[in-house]
């Protein structure tokens, strides 16, 4: 799923060219940021999301408005096994070129994921007045996702490699300086690799006058992603292979075993804001 930038962009521009009717806003978001994926035996916990925003709502109509802006958001959990000790297997290539089988085994895995993003939002509201100096706000619309750094703290109280060469009918189960065998206290860090996907936005809420020029914004908000935000051509072992040292491995990440996951973000939560009339 591709979105043009450029398009936003001039969206945006356009918007703010006709200031005449113009309303800017700021405002935080907190809620639960939960990074839903479809990888069987994992398990997620601790989901925390918070964003900060700001933008333009240009007036079409007294009820109707279209806004735009941009967004910076942080989504924060921990992934695990759904089993504490669990053997996971992949194909992998020697430096000799020979192909074999990777069996991984890892106690008490953890992944502290934090993901951060930039979001550009294109909405419509509606809004009327249902009392004196308060209104009733809708907003939908669609966003552009855009994860800009996704970082795995991975930590497991041990970590085995073995290997299984099934051309020659052979397993190596401690083999260190070719990078099979077991490790205490592991732990790495690393990134996924990741694209842009589009979300879908709601927004229920209250506007309250505290002034001629400005206005309190309290609503509640569900945004749901599609498509997935891991972007890799094959499956890996969540804990890579190191054809050199078996206490030295890369932390690949959990939703890294499946290359055709769907890992996408849904959040709700509060929103807090201030409207500049």
């Amino acid at each position: 799923m591709k979105f043009n930038i450029k398009n936003a962009i001039g969206i945006t521009a356009f918007l703010i060219s006709q200031g005449v009717a113009a309303q800017f806003y700021v405002g935080v978001q907190a809620g639960v940021g939960d990074i839903q994926s479809d990888v069987k035996g994992v398990q997620a916990s601790n989901r925390l999301g918070a964003a900060v925003k700001a933008g333009y709502i240009y007036s079409i109509t007294d009820h109707i408005g279209i806004g735009t802006g941009l967004e910076f958001s942080q989504y924060r959990q921990q992934v695990s096994l759904s089993q504490a000790s669990k053997t996971l297997s992949n194909f992998e290539i020697d430096p000799s070129g020979s192909a074999f089988v990777y069996n991984l085994t890892a106690d008490n895995y953890k992944e502290n994921q934090t993901l951060r993003t930039l979001q550009i939002p294109l909405f419509l509201q509606y809004k009327t007045t249902i009392n004196k100096g308060i209104d009733f706000n809708f907003r939908a619309g669609a966003k552009y996702f855009l994860p800009v750094k996704y970082k795995i703290d991975a930590t497991a109280s041990s970590v085995n490699g073995t290997a299984y060469y099934p051309d020659v009918n052979l397993y190596i189960t401690n083999l260190p300086e070719y990078g099979f065998g077991g490790q205490s206290n592991y732990s790495a860090s690393s990134e996924y690799q990741t694209k842009g996907i589009l979300m879908s936005s709601f927004e229920l809420g209250f506007t309250f006058d505290m002034g001629a020029k400005n206005a309190l914004y309290t609503a509640m908000f569900l945004e749901n992603g599609y498509g997935s935000i891991i972007d890799q051509d094959n499956n890996k072992s969540y804990i890579g292979y190191n054809p050199n040292s078996a206490s030295d491995r890369k932390s690949n990440g959990l939703y890294s075993t499946d290359k055709d996951a769907k890992v996408r973000p849904v959040a709700f939560g509060v929103t807090l804001g201030w409207n500049f009339k």
